[in-house]
C-alpha cells in the first residue's frame, strides 16, 4: 500500500522530468537575477551566540492538516517577522501539490530579508538544486527516506557546485549511512512516517550516534519552549519549527512570543 510520501515522490518524477524537457542551467542563469549571489549560511547563523536556533517555517496547507491560511498570505511579510523577532533561518515549502508552495515564494522572500532560506521540498534530481540555487535559496533538503545513500552524495555534491548547504533530514538509524562529507547539517525528524506519532525522544536517542562535527536540528513537534532547552541540553544548534506558528491566527506575532518565552526561560 503507497504512502502519501510515496504519492508525492511519484508527482515529483513527473515535475522533474517535465522541467528537464525545457530548462538547464543556462536557462535558469537567463532568468536569475543575482544566479552568482553568494549564499547566507545558515550553519554559521546556528552558530552565532545567543542564536535562537529556530529555523521557522513558512507553509500554506500540509497533507495531514489541510490548509493553515488563506492563499493571500504573504510570505515575505511572514518572513519579515521571522527575521525582525530572531529566527536563525526561514524554511519555505515550494511543493505545490501537495503543501500549496511555490517557488517564487523563495525569490519574493529573498527580496527583503538577509535571513538563510531553506528551499523544502523532496529534492530526487539535480535540476531541483539548480533551480533552488536560480530562485534564491541557500540551502536544500534532502530527505533520506526518498534517496539512496548514492543519490544524497551525487545530490549534495550538485548543491555545493552552487554555493548551496545541505541538510540532510533523518527518520531513523538505518539512515545513518546516508551521512556524506558534503552534508552540512544533519536534521532528525520526530515524526513517524509511518504512524505520524511525533516522539522527542526519537532525536535524542538518535543524535547520539551522528558523526563528531555534524550540526544536529529537530524537526516536527517542538511546541514549547521546554522542548528547545532540553534539545539544546543533548547538543542540538538548530530547531525546525512551522505548524505551531503558521496555524496561528498571525505567524509572526505567534513567533515573537514564541522568542520572549525561550530568551525568559
Amino acid at each position: 500500500m503507497n504512502t502519501i510520501l510515496d504519492e508525492i515522490v511519484a508527482v515529483k518524477k513527473k515535475e522533474v522530468e517535465y522541467k528537464k524537457s525545457f530548462a538547464d542551467l543556462d536557462w535558469y542563469r537567463f532568468f536569475s537575477t543575482d544566479f552568482d549571489r553568494e549564499c547566507f549560511s545558515l550553519k554559521q547563523s546556528l552558530l552565532k551566540e545567543n542564536s535562537t536556533g529556530i529555523i521557522a517555517e513558512f507553509k500554506r496547507r500540509s497533507p495531514s492538516r489541510g490548509w493553515f491560511k488563506a492563499d493571500d498570505y504573504s510570505a515575505p511579510a511572514i518572513v519579515m517577522c521571522y527575521e525582525e523577532y530572531g529566527a536563525a533561518g526561514a524554511s519555505v515549502l515550494t511543493d505545490a501539490e501537495f503543501f500549496g508552495g511555490d517557488l517564487p515564494d523563495i525569490t519574493v522572500c529573498r527580496v527583503v530579508t538577509e535571513l538563510p532560506i531553506l528551499r523544502k521540498d523532496f529534492i530526487i534530481d539535480e535540476i531541483q538544486a539548480l533551480e533552488a540555487k536560480a530562485y534564491g535559496a541557500d540551502v536544500i533538503l534532502l530527505i533520506a527516506a526518498i534517496l539512496s545513500p548514492a543519490r544524497v552524495e551525487a545530490l549534495a555534491i550538485e548543491a555545493k557546485k552552487y554555493g548551496l548547504e545541505v541538510l540532510l533530514e533523518l527518520h531513523d538509524e538505518s539512515e545513518l549511512g546516508h551521512i556524506c562529507n558534503e552534508v552540512d547539517m544533519v536534521g532528525i525528524n520526530n515524526r513517524n512516517l509511518k504512524t505520524f506519532q511525533v516522539d522527542i525522544g526519537h532525536s535524542i536517542r538518535l543524535s547520539k550516534k551522528l558523526p563528531a562535527g555534524k550540526i544536529k536540528i529537530a524537526e516536527s513537534g517542538i511546541d514549547d519552549v521546554g522542548t528547545i532547552r532540553m534539545l539544546r541540553e543533548e547538543g542540538f544548534n538548530g530547531f525546525l519549527i512551522g505548524e505551531k506558528f503558521m496555524k496561528a491566527g498571525h505567524p509572526g506575532e505567534a513567533f515573537r512570543q514564541f522568542v520572549q518565552q525561550l530568551k525568559q526561560s
